[in-house]
């Protein structure tokens, strides 16, 4: 795929923990049976030897191959990491050795880095710390717990984002409904509130900004797809297809499963990462794909 003159773009600004890039399995077992010192002893004795491909490696390497795409990169991607400066060199190491396009990071010496978070402007943040991944949800950025998973391996060049609905695109407004009072309260709502858009979940800004990487794209050569995977079925269907017309946001492809396993189709879909809230879903899911947590609503009280 040749490169793309593009307009100018607000740029998509990922922001990573070094464990959720890397698997660190190993030091981080050092760490918690040998403590710190150990742990810094171990990190730099092994600077030079770079660290396997963690979950959502794939996922942040096609991310940043759209900048060879466009004539202004549109994906920045940012290292936050309880590292200091001096154990992680070792990360620095490995993202020069894959040929990363990675060149800003805030180490932040046994500290939560989530406070950088707002400051690098992230439109996403991911990490294996569901504590850090709960405070970036709080300061109103995108956030997922990177569970073990199944790694991508589709070759293929194209970015394939799938989201949950309720809690993650949208607010948790219906589901509190469905949580509280059950699924006929929750159908007749939706009924009655078909032409009243959703309010926006943590992950709308997100899905904005990877809609306006789309856009620069001729149709028929865009290298990312998005696709809504949710447990809503007919009728309740309507509502959410009015919302996304309201925000003027085009989603790729959207399963309305009604309850159904949501693992097999993002297999089928050949999702690079799936974000939901319950996590009863992501347990299904990341059996099949890269999967993020999002510790956000009525599900995670």
């Amino acid at each position: 795929m040749s490169k793309t003159q593009n307009p100018k773009i607000d740029p998509l600004a990922i922001a990573i923990s070094s464990r959720a890039l890397f698997d660190m399995s190993e030091s981080h077992r050092v760490y918690e049976e040998e403590g710190l010192d150990a742990y810094q002893k171990y990190q730099i004795a092994h600077e030079e030897e770079p660290l396997e491909p963690g979950v959502a490696f794939p996922l942040v390497q096609k991310l940043l191959n759209l900048n060879k795409l466009l004539d202004e990169s549109p994906v920045r991607v940012i290292l936050l990491s309880r590292n200091s400066a001096d154990t992680g060199l070792r990360v620095f190491n490995s993202i020069k050795h894959y040929s990363l396009d990675i060149t800003r990071a805030a180490f932040c010496g046994g500290d939560s880095p989530y406070r950088y978070i707002a400051a690098f402007n992230s439109h996403l943040f991911l990490s294996s710390d569901g504590a850090d991944v709960r405070q970036a949800l709080e300061l109103g950025v995108a956030a997922a717990t990177i569970l073990p998973s199944k790694k991508s391996s589709a070759p293929q060049e194209i970015v394939k984002i799938a989201f949950d609905g309720d809690a993650v695109l949208f607010s948790d407004d219906s589901e509190k409904i469905f949580k509280t009072k059950g699924l006929e309260a929750f159908t007749k709502n939706e009924l009655e509130s078909a032409n009243d858009p959703l309010s926006g979940g943590p992950f709308k800004p997100f899905l904005a900004a990877v809609q306006q990487i789309q856009s620069v794209f001729a149709a028929g050569e865009v290298p990312i797809r998005t696709c809504l995977v949710t447990a809503r079925a007919a009728p309740a269907h309507e509502r959410v297809v009015r919302t996304l017309r309201a925000w003027n946001i085009r989603i790729d492809e959207s399963l309305f499963l009604g309850g159904l396993d949501k693992g097999q189709f993002l297999k089928a879909f050949d999702a690079d990462v799936f974000f939901d809230d319950q996590q009863g879903h992501c347990e299904s899911a990341r059996n099949h794909v890269a999967t993020g947590h999002v510790p956000h609503g009525v599900a995670n009280e």
